[in-house]
């Protein structure tokens, strides 16, 4: 057993923090020490200027004229491109918009298309509910999909995977146990049955740095108002590997997913690239707010946010091991 620490050793690790300073840019009340981020992020002052720069002034001032004098309607794309540095995409392959539960349901039915004849989608048992809801409403969109999961069918999303499987949705990290996915192996292993992987990032994007690219995933999806800080409603992404983007058909056929938006033409004709994954008009005030808290995420290292979890989490095991051992926590 460790000894316990001391205040001392604490402040110490407190000065020598290198995301110290960006403590003063959230409101929170006083006394308070804040433990739900994994389900609403903390409030920054950035994301109230945001919110009333586009309220008070775009909006109110410009009137329609906002969607193009302020950027309004390339927001998803622009937005997207700024998240991607967080979670190891390049520019153009990640789309901020919609929910997890729909983007869940766009990118599901797109995997589906691009693996024909392979009727199986694998899960984990205990995913996120919204994950399985999904995966189930999908799956009874298109007669003869099966789903297989994770702790049902067999004790191991590895066993689940054979020739049958298109696709496969997965947590990088699960939202009950904590337990950390390896993205490249796992990655790796559907690829080498033919299948294609969708990684939940809800519980990673913001946490942890991730390598989306440098694993060769395929498709991700997540949420930005838990450790993006977004704010309540605030809108999801998508990811999407540029090698897929011809074939990413998508049923959800909106028109700002259209490659004419402005034409007005009868007709669906799907756009470019990530844009495929867009659907109806985007919420602004909430795209605005998660642009205010990205200008600040645009000062984070995602490693530092990394170091300083495991030493929160080290120095919170030293604490129980020293006071509570006597009640049998270890």
């Amino acid at each position: 057993m460790r000894g316990i620490p001391d205040l001392a050793e604490v402040e110490a690790m407190d000065a020598a923090d290198p995301l110290r300073p960006l403590r003063d840019r959230f409101v929170l009340p006083k006394g308070v020490i804040y433990l739900d981020g994994n389900s609403l992020g903390a409030a920054s002052i950035n994301v109230f200027n945001e919110i009333e720069t586009a309220a008070k002034q775009e909006w109110a001032r410009d009137l329609i004229r906002a969607w193009n004098t302020a950027g309004w309607f390339d927001m998803p794309v622009k937005l997207g491109d700024r998240l991607g540095r967080l979670i190891g995409a390049a520019p153009g392959q990640t789309v901020v918009c919609d929910t997890t539960s729909i983007n869940i349901y766009k990118v599901l039915h797109a995997a589906l298309a691009m693996r024909p004849g392979r009727p199986v989608i694998v899960a984990e048992g205990d995913s996120f509910p919204t994950d399985l809801y999904m995966a189930e409403g999908v799956s009874s969109t298109r007669p003869g999909t099966v789903l297989r999961l994770e702790g049902v069918d067999a004790p191991t999303i590895e066993e689940l995977i054979d020739d049958r499987v298109a696709v496969i949705l997965v947590n990088q990290v699960n939202y009950k146990s904590g337990r950390l996915r390896d993205m490249a192996a796992l990655t790796r292993k559907a690829h080498d049955a033919g299948a294609l992987i969708v990684w939940d990032l809800c519980h990673t994007a913001g946490a942890q740095p991730v390598d989306l690219d440098g694993s060769n995933a395929d498709f991700a999806i997540g949420c930005t108002y838990k450790y993006l800080n977004g704010g309540p409603g605030a809108p999801a992404f998508i990811y999407g590997a540029t090698r897929h983007h011809p074939d990413i058909s998508q049923p959800l056929s909106g028109w700002w997913g259209h490659a004419r938006p402005f034409a007005f033409e009868q007709g669906y004709a799907a756009g470019s690239g990530i844009r495929r994954f867009l659907c109806g008009t985007q919420p602004v005030l909430s795209m605005r707010a998660l642009k205010g808290s990205l200008d600040l995420w645009d000062e984070v290292d995602m490693t530092a946010v990394r170091e300083k979890s495991v030493a929160l989490t080290d120095l919170f095991i030293r604490l129980v091991e020293a006071r509570c051992g006597a009640f049998g926590l270890e």
